[in-house]
């Protein structure tokens, strides 16, 4: 092993026994020694006496095992960011020794002698939209969170302060430290109030902001060196990097977000992403202190900032006078200005007046342009190719709106909102019968006749149903916002539950009737994305785009938005739907054929991965994802969501997030210059892909034999405390859609992993891959499969993602659980689960080689057996308390804090919710 990586370790569990001895001593000044004394004997009882250690939490008051809980979430918490510090400072020095991803991706593409034109096309094409979503499945308050990230800043300052010293000496921060903890101590981590999408957006705008300010501009800063060492010669107004959001878009089942919604969180938006401009501009006066006695602006310059003088009147005499042979920072002073008045512009809803307030971003960046174009003409190179691109490489990627809002609706409400526009018009116009009695191919044929005609469907005076209303004035809202905020908003209308062509035109007939679109006069303000959910949408998702692009007038929208068609893959509900292996593979499948589909049409393909934070929501790392991607899918541009608690866990502390986010660009790079032929025989992935047909087919069938048992939804709902998840108020919208059911169906894919992993089931993420790698090893060989593991990286990615759930999977907690909480004639539903689960450990096993899971990664495994000795006391004490909830005959609001404080920290314990 690393010598290196042993150091870090060993660092690592001494720093974490130093926060966990200061959070004992936290927990006696603050509740006492019996409850520190309690801590030390639940976690004794439970290594050596599980029943005893059943039996003593039973008995336990609320307000103790509350505390309890408390104490052991805390621990979590701590562990979680210490982990994530020691992370920070190994990357930095793998960065020293290695050089960055971007670097190692440089040599590999360097070492294929590729052609500098191709290189150059792939770069100018770059554009990596990393989409934060409204599925806040991180259960940690803000306040937590922000408490936690001052303790890493503590731990990080700490040691560069004693590298420097040559000594450790942590007198003078353990004060501090202790301070934190009696801090995070006193501080609720239940939520009162369920959050509203405003508050959500918030929570995304702290993460964008702080990448603005950090992690975007160094990596954008390394990835043009790169590309210009590659022959590309990158512009700075390019836009490898973009960010979008979900959040005060998706409607989808939230009755939460509304048009006003919308209008607030653009708003906000704006508010936060022009102060983080005015922040950059700060930096800019005090810096460009250039003499005009010395070294002469352009007359270009010159003249652009005698316009904003004349238009700034309001400028404070002193800085015309002060500043007056110092051009630069003159004009950095108007810049800020005008930033100003476009701040006030939006929080009045007043209009844009040029010369005055920024329209967008653009007029911002070529602001920032003219600053550039000056100083490079005048020996101030160096000064330009600083901080100033730093500035506009991030306003470009940035704007001044932060994210760029995508918008998403139910496919059904398109329909309902038509057929009350179609259905005024009969019997005058052609159709013979209801629009809701139409078949689909009726439906497509009769939207796509309309999508190319010119007549209105709605008139000024028509009278509609306020559901109707609704859905239109979704619409109209992005109209006012882009004349609002500038076109760059939002441009993107994603159709949920797309199962045929007619989904599609159906948005885009009533985003017609909103003056969003105008094919005859080649105009297309927003694009129309199907999300493709299930298994069986993803295996017809060719025949979907084909017929789309097959429609000219669906075709002209297309064109109109540059000869881009973005497609959703949808993880999260095809994997609950049909199990990890279907859902992957069917993925898998639909890109190759998505991709086919778009070189046949002569259009450019722009995937949306729609991966949830976990694995059993078809998470993992997302680099390796990437890589794993069938050849020739990636040109360039891709969208991935990022939710959750992998919003923290990826963007908490400002090295990771650079990490992460150059990892993603090296990746989309390398797989866009590197992999875009195969890289197998036609023969060999004729036989992968036959063995994967088997493997995920058999893996299907034993998934749904399990998920369709008559009695799983009532051995679901009793295993987990799932009936909470409200309470926890983690999200604006519901766990259900409005029209589910009391079964499984309607149950989102949040909840449903969520339900799962409390009770360390984990069965989305891994049920079924052992009967499929059985069926598939029995049709062809261990020898085939073995090759499979060996060269095709979408199939070890699998596995790998696979092993890892099933080494957080732990049948022992789980049998608590159901010896507890379930029926004993529903028992026998465990037997299955615990069956499954033993046979995929074995395949996975057998495959790998290995001789035990993790075995290639002890540090990890070992980080994981750690965590198991503090997650069993929270595992014993939510059983004891859910039993006591259930048995109950009142509502006891203490009893359910204490319940939802479990939740919590066996979410921090397991590093994820759902």
């Amino acid at each position: 092993m690393d010598t290196t990586l042993e150091d870090d370790d060993a660092g690592l569990r001494a720093d974490i026994r130093r926060l966990g001895s200061l959070l004992g001593d936290s927990l006696v000044r603050q509740e006492g020694q019996q409850l520190l004394d309690l801590v030390e004997e639940i976690r004794h009882l439970v290594r050596t006496d599980a029943k005893a250690a059943a039996q003593r939490l039973a008995e336990l008051s609320v307000d103790t095992g509350m505390n309890l809980a408390r104490a052991f979430a805390l621990y979590f918490h701590l562990a979680n960011i210490t982990e994530q510090v020691h992370r920070a400072r190994e990357l930095r020095r793998r960065r020293v020794r290695r050089g960055g991803w971007l670097e190692e991706a440089a040599t590999e593409i360097k070492a294929e002698g590729l052609d500098a034109d191709r290189i150059a096309k792939a770069a100018r094409g770059l554009e990596v939209s990393p989409v934060f979503t409204a599925h806040p499945t991180e259960a940690a308050r803000r306040s937590i969170l922000t408490k936690l990230r001052q303790l890493a800043d503590v731990l990080d300052s700490e040691a560069a302060e004693a590298a420097l010293a040559g000594q450790a000496d942590t007198a003078a921060t353990d004060l501090r430290l202790a301070e934190l903890i009696d801090l995070l101590w006193q501080t609720d981590e239940v939520r009162i109030n369920r959050p509203e999408p405003t508050d959500e957006a918030r929570n995304a705008v702290y993460y964008l902001t702080d990448l603005y300010a950090d992690a975007a501009p160094r990596v954008l800063r390394d990835l043009a060196q790169v590309l210009t060492e590659l022959g590309a010669e990158p512009s700075l107004s390019d836009s490898p990097l973009r960010f979008g959001t979900w959040i005060g878009g998706d409607r989808d089942g939230n009755p939460n977000v509304t048009p006003e919604v919308t209008r607030r969180v653009l708003t906000l938006q704006h508010e936060h992403g022009i102060r983080a401009a005015e922040s950059m501009v700060e930096s800019m006066i005090s810096e460009l202190s250039v003499s005009q006695q010395l070294r002469p602006a352009t007359p270009e310059f010159m003249a652009s900032l005698e316009a904003d003088l004349a238009a700034l009147p309001e400028l404070p005499p002193r800085f015309r006078r002060v500043n007056s042979a110092e051009p630069y920072r003159l004009k950095a002073r108007c810049v800020r200005a005008k930033l100003a008045a476009t701040r006030a512009r939006h929080a009045s809803g007043t209009a844009h007046v040029p010369g005055r307030d920024y329209a967008d971003g653009t007029e911002l960046y070529t602001d920032l342009e003219t600053f550039y174009d000056s100083l490079t003409a005048s020996t101030g190179g160096l000064a330009a190719e600083g901080r100033l691109a730093d500035s506009m490489r991030v306003v470009a990627a940035f704007g001044l709106h932060l994210a760029t809002m995508d918008i998403r609706e139910h496919a059904a409400k398109h329909h309902a909102a038509l057929a009350e526009l179609f259905d005024r018009l009969r019997p005058d116009d052609d159709l013979d019968k209801p629009y809701g009695d139409l078949s689909r191919a009726e439906r497509f044929a009769l939207l796509a006749a309309e999508l190319d005609s010119r007549r209105p469907l709605l008139t000024p005076a028509a009278a509609l149903s306020p559901e109707t209303r609704k859905t239109l004035d979704v619409f109209r809202c992005i109209v006012s916002a882009q004349r609002r905020f500038g076109p760059q908003v939002a441009a993107t209308y994603i159709v949920s539950m797309t199962q045929g062509p007619d989904d599609l035109l159906a948005a885009a007939v009533l985003a017609r009737e909103a003056g969003l679109v105008d094919i005859h006069a080649g105009r297309a303000d927003i694009g129309f994305v199907p999300l493709l959910e299930g298994v069986p949408e993803l295996e017809a998702g060719r025949q979907i785009w084909n017929d789309l692009l097959n429609t000219p007038a669906y075709r002209r929208i297309v064109d109109a938005r540059g000869g881009i068609q973005e497609v959703m893959l949808g993880y999260s509900d095809s994997n609950k739907e049909s199990g990890i292996a279907a859902s992957q593979w069917a993925i898998q499948s639909a890109q190759r054929e998505l991709r086919d589909a778009a070189a046949e049409h002569g259009v450019r393909l722009r995937l949306f991965h729609g991966r949830g934070g976990t694995v059993g929501r078809g998470g993992g790392p997302t680099h390796e994802a990437i890589l794993a991607q069938p050849y020739g899918t990636l040109d360039g541009t891709i969208k991935v969501t990022e939710q959750g608690e992998v919003l923290s866990d990826k963007y908490t502390l400002p090295v990771l997030a650079r990490e992460n986010l150059e990892l993603t660009v090296a990746a989309v790079l390398k797989a866009t210059l590197l992999h875009d032929t195969p890289r197998h025989d036609a023969s060999t992935l004729d036989v992968w892909y036959g063995t994967m047909d088997r493997l995920s087919g058999s893996a299907r069938t034993a998934y749904r034999s399990l998920i369709d048992h008559p009695g799983l939804p009532e051995y679901f709902w009793a295993v987990s405390p799932t009936e909470l998840l409200g309470a926890l108020n983690i999200g604006s919208r519901p766990a259900k859609r409005p029209d589910a059911s009391a079964g499984l169906d309607g149950l989102r894919a949040i909840p449903w992993v969520f339900g799962w992993t409390q009770s360390r089931q984990i069965v989305p993420g891994w049920f079924g891959v052992g009967t499929g790698l059985a069926t598939a090893r029995e049709a062809v060989s261990d020898e085939v499969l073995s090759a499979m593991y060996e060269r095709w990286q979408f199939f070890s990615t699998f596995i790998s993602n696979v092993e890892m759930t099933l080494v957080k999977t732990d049948m022992d907690i789980a049998e608590r659980y159901v010896d507890t909480l379930v029926p004993p004639r529903l028992r026998p539903l465990f037997d299955t689960i615990r069956a499954e689960h033993a046979r995929t450990v074995t395949e996975v096993l057998r495959l790998t080689g290995k001789s035990e899971l993790l075995a290639d990664n002890p540090q990890l495994r070992r980080t994981l057996a750690v965590r198991d000795r503090y997650l069993a006391p929270l595992h014993h004490l939510q059983i004891a308390l859910l039993h006591r909830h259930r048995e109950s005959a009142t509502d006891d609001p203490s009893l359910t804090r204490a319940l939802l404080t479990t939740v919590n920290g066996i979410a921090a314990g397991m590093r994820n919710t759902g």
